[in-house]
């Protein structure tokens, strides 16, 4: 949606802007109170009321912040709880994704609607098709009675004009978990119990309704007191432009007050390795198949809705984990934070087990608030010569295929004699077919692929670019690798000592 829903996401960015400005600059934080009407000034420009877009970012500023939305019913400033929430440590409590109810447009749930375009024909093979007959001809025109229909699409697929059209709400529709429904005022609720954080809901809500809480202001205070990293995600490749690339990124992200900068690459490859070991010593002796383990939405997902396929999720640590682990065994006092591409990460991060790994989450869209508030020009970065320590497969990593086809080369290489088969799926909805089909033993013996968004990391969230032009960036990237199997990492053999 990063070409049509331009002015949703520009105003977003506008609050990440000024988020980071008002830490960065410190002082009294109650002027927050005045950043709805620097960013939406004048006259109402995309709801009926000025007040009301202003009402909308107040709380797009709190859930930034890392506060929760306020209650509509209580009378209380925005700047509520900011002086709290002004820490340089995590600072998250539930819910990650969440609804501004006075945003939400209560659009229709799911149903099949008849057009202007019918043209009352004769045959009418939309009533003789309705197994419940909610279909009459009033007026020579067809009629859904929306109390009988039971939304099976049979009317809409025989229409020989295209005239009945399915009509779905697009948080509901974009959710792979089922996860969001109606409130009894029709406004769009989430059930936590279901809900991942793949965050499709965000970038689909044509009204911009949905937001998730950002750890922009906590990352800049601890940046100010001790030395903060930060772990990069293999998909960062060309989000911030052509200037912002493996020589520069280093330099760009000094200037925001970062230690230092780590390609996630590095894990990747060590995560494939450990795939790769799983998969020669589990399939299909111990386990029908292995799925990877580097995507949370996919992997919570799986949990969740197939638990009888909880052992065949590899248990080997994610990218961001194995490389905050690597990072933190050689800067032991460190702060580190994982920039990436979704908000499925920060949920990960705030696991028990990875706590203590992940100091903070970012991402790019949030990131990109902090160069904007820093002012960093990137045609001045200077190029700092570049380690190459990540391979061409790890790299891989933000595009669908690429950690199963990573994981195939290094078993390949282990032991020629395995022949890998593999199955990928790319979005929630697609994840979950992919399961169904390996309940009925389809893919005995494979390795599964699972992202939780289109195209993988590169369409995720938070993310800048085309998801296209960074697949075509990400391959250039891998070209341009002087290592090429993960196999190569030279961190290999302390793969060990990061469990």
């Amino acid at each position: 949606m990063l070409d049509t829903y331009k002015s949703i996401i520009k105003i977003r960015r506008q609050v990440f802007t000024e988020v980071a400005k008002l830490a960065y600059e410190g002082g009294d934080y109650l002027r927050v109170e005045e950043i709805p009407y620097k960013i939406l000034k004048g006259e109402a420009k995309y709801r009926d009321s000025i007040f009301l877009e202003r009402a909308i970012v107040a709380e797009r500023l709190r859930l930034a912040i890392g506060l929760n939305p306020r209650d509509p019913d209580e009378q209380t400033p925005v700047s509520k709880g900011i002086n709290e929430a002004a820490i340089a440590d995590k600072y998250y409590e539930a819910p990650l994704v969440n609804i501004i109810k006075f945003a939400c447009h209560a659009c229709p749930t799911t149903s099949y609607f008849v057009t202007n375009a019918c043209e009352g024909c004769l045959a009418n093979p939309c009533k003789n098709v309705c197994p419940k007959n909610a279909i009459e001809i009033i007026n020579g025109k067809s009629v859904i009675d929306q109390s009988k229909c039971i939304k099976c699409g049979k009317c809409a697929n025989v229409c020989p004009y295209q005239a009945i059209i399915k009509r779905e709400r697009p948080c509901e529709k974009s959710c792979g978990m089922n996860a969001i429904s109606s409130d009894e005022h029709g406004k769009a609720d989430i059930n936590y119990d279901k809900c991942v954080s793949c965050g499709m809901c965000i970038v689909n809500c044509p009204f911009g309704a949905i937001a998730d809480k950002s750890q922009i202001f906590q990352v800049i205070h601890a940046i100010k007191k001790e030395d903060v990293y930060a772990i990069i995600a293999p998909s960062f490749v060309g989000q911030f432009g052509d200037k912002v690339n493996l020589k520069t990124i280093e330099d760009a992200m000094q200037r925001l007050g970062f230690k230092g900068v780590v390609e996630v690459a590095l894990g990747a490859d060590l995560c494939t390795i450990e795939e790769a070991h799983d998969f020669i010593e589990k399939v299909p002796n111990k386990l029908k198949f292995m799925a990877t383990s580097c995507c949370p939405s996919w992997s919570v997902l799986a949990k969740k809705l197939f638990p009888e396929f909880k052992e065949n999720i590899s248990m080997a640590l994610t990218p961001m984990v194995l490389t905050a682990r690597l990072h933190k065994k050689q800067h032991p006092n460190c702060k580190i934070v994982f920039v990436g591409p979704c908000s499925a990460k920060k949920l990960e991060a705030s696991r028990k087990s990875v706590r203590s790994d992940v100091d903070f989450v970012l991402t790019f869209e949030e990131l990109m608030g902090m160069f904007e508030a820093k002012e960093v020009d990137f045609n001045t970065l200077k190029e700092k010569e570049v380690d190459n320590d990540a391979t061409a497969s790890g790299r891989g990593f933000a595009v669908s295929g690429g950690v199963a086809e990573a994981v195939k080369k290094a078993i390949n290489e282990l032991d020629p004699t395995i022949d890998v088969k593999i199955e990928k799926a790319q979005g929630l909805s697609e994840c979950r077919k992919m399961l169904q089909l390996a309940k009925t033993g389809k893919y005995d013996g494979y390795l599964l692929e699972g992202m939780g968004c289109p195209f993988g990391c590169v369409s995720g969230a938070g993310t800048i670019e085309q998801p296209r032009k960074s697949i075509n960036n990400i391959k250039k990237c891998q070209t341009e690798s002087p290592l090429k199997n993960s196999l190569e990492s030279k961190y290999k053999d302390i793969l060990h000592e990061l469990d």
